[in-house]
């Protein structure tokens, strides 16, 4: 019987019951489930709002509940819908009538937006974590090859040279700011809801700063309809998720591009690859064309919660239910991308030689030369004009800008030297730039040991 029942005079049709149970899925909140409502009957035996040695009994009986679960002897039953009423019936079970007292002072409404902000809150560490260990993965791999120059790119054409381990860098950046964010959406998470009821608040005297400091809060939601409505801290999470499903893609691609035939920069181990079923020669890069495509449907677990609040007037409403299993799996992707992605980078290797050929390209240092001319005085729009005549010659000619003549050169850039005939070197134009946040060797060995420092401290 469900535990709701008392005013009903039927029993609920099994199609329903089917259809509106979440117990498939939210059972995985279990732990924060009872961690709510021990921190709950501790309070309402101190309050005097229930005897407390019924407080005692209530927290002992789901201490037992809990390690039921956790040794796979808990049966859960689908007619009561959810993880807190069959954890509530079980307890009763367990301790009788004392049982029926833990739900004083508390609706489900309350008692999930807690759950869902405990378990948030532990998800939050737990991919922070995993974000910090795919940096030093991504660090590790630039300090093994801290001198491999590449071409590096805009518009995926080549653009300048670059140093591998400033490209592999970038990303290191960009999980920070994945890790920054998921730090500030935390401190929004980590606001309790429980013991403000179904909507309107309780008429018990409760001490929800108590739970709050209990349960590890640093503050309350102060109006009863917004914390049993609100999902923000879901959608939240959810975008900080997307969001870094989109980092994790951008390299995946990077590394899909660069394991080509055609580009041939790197090796990834065979443990990382797959084959074909048709053509024996083939050796695929299929982890990061996974992480690729699972980023769509990280965000499409977004866009679908957005679309499920768009449209809900306060306070709770059951379309609520649908906030948890795309939650879920776009919680379960990201991990095991996250985690997949730190393990693939200790098998990838630079073909040195290769990549070294490719920066080797003359006209990636055309902006070299625009910019010795700037440092003779010209204004850069007109350098960039002249060295933009001279390229441009010299595909009329088909050459290469290194075998044009100092003569061919001046008769676009009358200002040419000499030494103007040296720029074509890809070591000289990466240690050029040696500048916060350059490509040059001196700049990338400062930020290598910077983020050592950083991501050796907890």
């Amino acid at each position: 019987m469900a535990l709701w029942s008392g005013r009903f005079e039927q029993s609920t049709d099994a199609l329903v019951q089917a259809y509106s149970e979440s117990i498939s899925y939210d059972r995985r909140l279990y732990a924060y489930d009872i961690q709510g409502s021990i921190a709950h009957a501790r309070m309402l035996g101190r309050q005097g709002i229930i005897p407390q040695p019924e407080a005692d009994k209530i927290i002992a009986g789901l201490q037992q509940v809990k390690l039921e679960i956790e040794q796979g002897k808990f049966v859960f039953k689908t007619e009561l819908e959810d993880i807190h009423m069959n954890i509530e019936a079980r307890l009763t079970e367990i301790i009788g009538e004392a049982g029926a007292r833990l739900h004083t002072g508390r609706s489900r409404n309350d008692q999930i937006a807690t759950d869902e902000r405990l378990y948030l809150r532990d998800e939050c560490e737990q991919l922070a974590e995993l974000l910090q260990n795919l940096q030093g993965a991504l660090l590790a791999l630039a300090q093994r090859h801290p001198d491999v120059i590449m071409p590096g790119f805009t518009h995926l054409q080549h653009a300048q040279v670059v140093l591998f381990a400033h490209h592999l860098l970038a990303y290191v950046e960009m999980f920070e700011r994945d890790r920054e964010r998921l730090q500030d959406a935390r401190q929004r998470i980590n606001r309790l809801p429980l013991g403000v009821g179904a909507i309107a608040g309780s008429t018990l005297p409760l001490d929800r700063h108590a739970v709050a400091q209990e349960l590890g809060f640093d503050e309350l939601l102060y109006n009863s309809m917004d914390a049993v409505a609100d999902r923000d801290c879901l959608a939240e999470m959810l975008a900080c998720l997307a969001i870094i499903a989109m980092h994790i893609s951008r390299f995946a691609e990077d590394i899909i591009v660069w394991y080509s035939q055609e580009f041939a920069f790197i090796e990834i181990g065979d443990a990382f690859t797959t084959g074909s079923s048709l053509m024996p020669q083939k050796k695929n890069p299929d982890v990061a064309e996974l992480a690729r495509g699972k980023t769509g449907r990280v965000y499409g677990h977004l866009l679908a919660l957005l679309t499920t609040l768009k449209g809900l007037p306060l306070s709770y409403n059951r379309d609520l239910q649908e906030d948890k299993e795309g939650l879920f799996d776009a919680i379960d992707t990201v991990k095991h991308s996250l985690a997949v992605f730190t393990a693939m980078l200790a098998s990838v290797k630079p073909r040195r030689e290769r990549m070294l050929e490719a920066a080797s390209d003359s006209f990636l240092m055309a902006t070299d030369l625009a910019e010795w001319l700037v440092r003779q005085g010209l204004p850069f729009r007109e350098a960039h004009h002249q060295v933009g005549r001279f390229v441009a010659a010299c595909l009329a000619r088909g050459q290469q800008l290194h075998e044009a003549s100092l003569e061919q050169m001046q008769e676009c850039i009358p200002l040419a030297k000499p030494e103007c005939l040296q720029i074509w070197n890809p070591q000289s134009s990466v240690e050029a730039r040696d500048l916060p946040g350059g490509t040059a060797p001196a700049q990338v060995a400062k930020r290598m040991a910077y983020w050592q420092e950083k991501l050796n401290t907890p």
